[in-house]
């Protein structure tokens, strides 16, 4: 375990193995909790898009810390919420390369079949069915 060390730069005190305060609650906490809920909205939508697609995602937070312009006793914070769900693959088609370079779902060097014509379906309220 590391031992931390503080040393107050207003008062000089220095104070050993300070008390950390848990993550959760200063997020829980910073703009009345929005920033919490982005986080969870946004781990929900991943996880579900993993669980719906098999495939691996991921939730960044990325906290950004600065002094406070004019004011060195302040600290400004800035947090983003990126989530990458996990993308659908493509699905592939096959298909050829025309005599032009044109892609087509027919094959170019195969003779097209003429004469041929499209046979509606029987109704099948006519239809007997025949017992064995």
């Amino acid at each position: 375990m590391t031992v931390r060390q503080r040393v107050d730069p207003r008062t000089g005190e220095v104070v050993e193995d300070p008390q950390i305060r848990r993550f959760a609650d200063w997020l829980a906490e910073r703009h009345g909790g929005t920033d919490h809920d982005r986080v969870s909205a946004a781990l929900w939508d991943v996880v579900h898009a993993v669980e719906e697609l098999h495939a691996a995602g991921s939730v960044t937070i990325r906290i950004g810390v600065e002094p406070m312009k004019n004011d060195p006793d302040q600290i400004c914070t800035t947090v983003d919420v990126v989530g990458k769900p996990p993308r659908p693959k493509p699905r592939p088609a096959v298909g050829y390369v025309d005599h032009d370079g044109n892609l087509t779902r027919n094959n170019p060097d195969q003779p097209e079949l003429t004469g041929l014509r499209v046979v509606a379906d029987e109704d099948q309220s006519t239809r007997r069915v025949r017992k064995a």
